[in-house]
This record gives structure tokens, C-alpha cells and sequence, in this order.
């Protein structure tokens, strides 16, 4: 059966992360409850406009006092949000140099985590829709100079394209381990960023799985999978992105849905199944 972890540089990475964007006053509540449910992954953003990155990091506190978890077994992941994606809840200087920025982010976020080391610290996506700006590398190299400090295992990229991830491994001096996108099936389920990555030593990580494809979810195809299989549609999507190669991340705010979303480890889809979801939107 397959395993819950991969192994990266000899460490154990979950292969499914609980996101806790957009989820405000809950935000304690729910990163526990993840955890207590078995959820091992928590991805989150010092980016106060849709996280609440304190608040996350209370939850994990207390998580572990309650003795449910070791920082240990834990993987935490945050990024670090360029001005355009924030709101006046800054977690730097806006008059700083970029790379000023990027330090005060990360120390914020150290503080509000209550760890020493963060295991993936993520650049929040481009500044431009196009290319790679003066900023985005001014962006990158403060992050790889924080992970030449010890401070970070490994970096990543998110909201990012492929002509912009390509130009990013092009010229990086620490590669990118871990790209974040919004994966769509009427795009081929982000095809060929996620080819690229598995070309490169790099592994994908795709949100809004279920939220960005609810016709997918109601596709005959994808219920006859299901039936088949006597599980959910969702739970069908979160085992395509596993057997597709992705870790998929959930943001479900109830308990159910959490032990539901880690059940997919009890089965596989068949080889032919997979393929046939690639599909699904090309077959409607």
C-alpha cells in the first residue's frame, strides 16, 4: 500500500498538507483539529490578507503540549508574500529593500511558528504575471541566503508559470524544491509545470483540487470511479493527485472530511483510471 511519506534528502516529507488559508478566527481551531486527525503537513503564509500565520503556529503549540505530536514529525511550510499580495497588516517594512523584507518576513514567521527551522519556505508567486522582475530574484536570493544560514531545509515557488519556473531553475543558485499552483483540470491538471518538476527533482503541490473543479466532481466518469471503488468523489480527486505524483493539499474545515481525505492511502486508482481523469474535461 502506499506510503503517507516520501523521502527528500534523506528526510520524510507527508504527502498530504493541510492548508490553512482563509480560514480567520478558526484558524487555532482547525490547524489542532488537523492534527489531531492524523494530518502531518501544514502549509500556511505570513501573509495576514488570507492566513493567519500566528494563529497557526498556536495551534501547533498546542498540539504538541497536548502530546499528540513532536515538532519532529512535523512539516511546516510559509512563504514570504511580496507588498502586492498583502494588505496593511505588513509583516515587514514596505520602505525596506526587498531583501530586508524577505529577512523581517521570515523572522516573523519564526515567531509565530514557535520553531527554529521552517522545513519549506515558499516565494508567494511572481510579482508579475509575465517573466521574473528585479524584485522576484531580489526576493530569491534573500531566501537562499537564508537557507545557506541553516534556518530553512528546502525553498519553493508558487502562482508560478512555466516559462517563469523554468527562467527560476535557469539562474538559481539553491534550486527550488517544491512548486505550489492552483491546479485545474480544464488545464490539464497542470500538465507541464508538473512534468517539468518531475524532470527536475522537484515535487508539485496542487490546492484547490476540489474547489477548482466541481464539474469534475460531478462527471459521470469520475462517479463510476468512485462507485467502483466505494469512495467519495473527493476522495477519488485527492488519490488522482497522488498517483499523478502530486502532494495534494486540503483545506476542509470539518473532522469527517479530514480522516475521509486521509483515508485515500487505503487504496490506489488503476493506471488506466488515472489516465482517464487527465482526461476528464477533453471527454465531457
Amino acid at each position: 500500500m502506499p506510503q503517507r511519506t516520501i523521502s527528500i534528502d534523506d528526510m520524510s516529507v507527508p504527502r498530504f498538507l493541510y492548508g490553512t488559508a482563509w480560514k480567520e478566527d478558526e484558524t487555532r481551531h482547525l490547524t489542532e483539529l488537523a492534527l489531531s486527525q492524523g494530518f502531518r503537513g501544514i502549509d500556511t503564509a505570513n501573509q495576514r490578507r488570507h492566513y493567519h500565520e500566528a494563529a497557526v503556529g498556536e495551534g501547533i503549540r498546542r498540539a504538541i503540549a497536548g502530546g499528540g505530536v513532536t515538532r519532529e514529525e512535523l512539516f511546516v511550510q510559509t512563504k514570504f508574500t511580496s507588498r502586492r499580495g498583502q494588505d496593511h497588516r505588513l509583516p515587514y517594512d514596505p520602505a525596506a529593500a526587498v531583501s530586508r523584507q524577505v529577512e523581517q518576513s521570515f523572522a516573523s514567521s519564526l515567531e509565530h511558528l514557535g520553531t527554529g527551522i521552517i522545513d519549506s519556505y515558499v516565494l508567494h508567486g511572481p510579482s508579475e504575471r509575465m517573466g521574473l522582475t528585479r524584485a522576484d530574484w531580489d526576493a530569491w536570493r534573500a531566501m537562499e541566503a537564508i537557507h545557506d544560514s541553516g534556518r530553512v531545509r528546502w525553498l519553493g515557488i508558487s502562482n508560478v508559470g512555466l516559462d517563469q519556473l523554468q527562467a527560476l531553475c535557469a539562474q538559481a543558485r539553491v534550486q527550488p524544491r517544491f512548486v505550489q499552483n492552483r491546479c485545474y483540470a480544464s488545464q490539464g491538471w497542470d500538465l507541464r509545470i508538473r512534468e517539468f518538476c518531475a524532470a527536475n527533482g522537484m515535487i508539485y503541490q496542487g490546492f484547490s483540487l476540489l474547489t477548482a473543479n466541481r464539474d469534475v466532481l460531478a462527471h459521470r466518469e469520475l462517479s463510476k470511479i468512485a462507485k467502483r471503488h466505494g469512495r467519495t468523489a473527493s476522495q477519488i480527486v485527492f488519490r488522482f493527485a497522488l498517483d499523478a505524483g502530486m502532494l495534494p493539499l486540503t483545506g476542509t474545515t470539518s473532522a469527517d472530511h479530514m480522516r475521509a481525505d486521509l483515508d485515500v492511502f487505503d487504496f490506489q486508482l488503476l493506471p488506466e483510471e488515472v489516465r482517464q481523469i487527465e482526461q476528464l474535461v477533453a471527454v465531457r
